[in-house]
């Protein structure tokens, strides 16, 4: 892995074995010798699942709010390919209980397009959208799947962790990577995370690993300079402020 250039207005750039990729500001990555744009963990549904399972309810217009900006993306970069690399869907049922606005909307993205739907933890089942369904698919040099193993045979790039990092006290989404693998944040507007500094992720990473912050600032820092962010207080969890 090295860094390339780095651009506030288009992202963060670097090279990935041989492979060119453009880290995106909205947590996606563009690839634009496949021209293929890659998300992870759309968790569509979110709020419908967490309704229907006696959780917190909360707003249901997440899956609009994410649906939106995937299409900003797509009408900005007019890929080919769309790769979704897992837990695009909260779980089997929210696929079926899309608000028809969202599956409209997502129908239209769809069209005239290759689409392919990695699958996740949240959604192991077929995917009725259309578009082709895997578990893992390898593009060129670069294996893909919703989950990263533990010792990848190739380059890999994958999701499932949501990965936040920590900075003078600023929290924010992160790509994280090192010379073989990338885990990219979620893209979901309903998606907590967790910190980079964690085992299960920095346990993950070789030497010289990185987190790059997503935002209008993409700022990369050393996965070593990346510190757990304090616990909030109970007195702040228990007023619903956390």
């Amino acid at each position: 892995m090295h860094e390339r250039s780095m651009n506030a207005q288009l992202g963060h750039q670097i090279i990935f074995g041989d492979t060119l990729l453009l880290l995106l500001p909205e947590r996606a990555v563009w690839w634009e010798a496949e021209r293929c744009l890659i998300v992870s963990d759309l968790h569509l549904g979110k709020a419908e699942r967490m309704a229907r399972r006696g959780g917190a309810l909360v707003p249901p217009y997440e899956s609009l709010e994410t649906i939106s900006r995937l299409s900003d993306l797509i009408g900005r970069w007019a890929p080919a390919h769309v790769l979704c690399l897992g837990d695009s869907f909260d779980d089997n049922a929210a696929e079926r209980a899309l608000d028809p606005a969202v599956l409209e909307a997502l129908t239209q993205l769809m069209a005239g397009r290759r689409w392919t739907w990695v699958l996740g933890n949240h959604d192991p089942g077929p995917v009725e959208l259309g578009g082709s369904c895997t578990r893992e698919v390898r593009i060129g040099e670069v294996d893909f799947r919703h989950i990263a193993k533990s010792a990848p045979a190739t380059l890999e790039i994958s999701g499932h962790y949501h990965p936040k990092a920590s900075v003078r006290g600023a929290r924010r989404p992160a790509f994280v990577l090192d010379a073989q693998r990338l885990i990219m944040p979620a893209f979901g507007t309903y998606t907590g995370g967790l910190d980079v500094s964690d085992p299960a992720i920095a346990g993950l990473m070789g030497s010289g690993a990185q987190a790059i912050l997503s935002g209008k600032t993409m700022v990369p820092i050393p996965l070593a300079a990346c510190t757990q962010p304090p616990a909030p207080s109970p007195v702040r969890w228990a007023r619903g402020l956390g």
